[in-house]
């Protein structure tokens, strides 16, 4: 049985280096993805879009799946 895991990609523009709060209005999330390749595929894509902003930064979360959810 294959894991049961979703990717997101989540992030936005930081108010400073210790990357605890976003900039109001600067929130990015996309997904949920089935695999790890596709979100990393989307946050490399993403990244590089906004290369010239210091403070932006997107993570990669890896989550369970809820119980009883289909897989696809």
């Amino acid at each position: 049985m294959a894991a049961r895991r979703l990717y997101f990609v989540w992030g936005g523009i930081f108010t400073d280096s210790t990357w605890q709060d976003l900039e109001a209005g600067t929130e990015q999330c996309f997904g949920p993805y089935h695999d790890a390749a596709t979100a990393e595929r989307v946050w490399r894509d993403e990244t590089r879009r906004m290369v010239d902003s210091a403070q932006h930064r997107l993570f990669v979360l890896e989550v369970p799946r809820p119980a009883g959810a289909a897989a696809a």
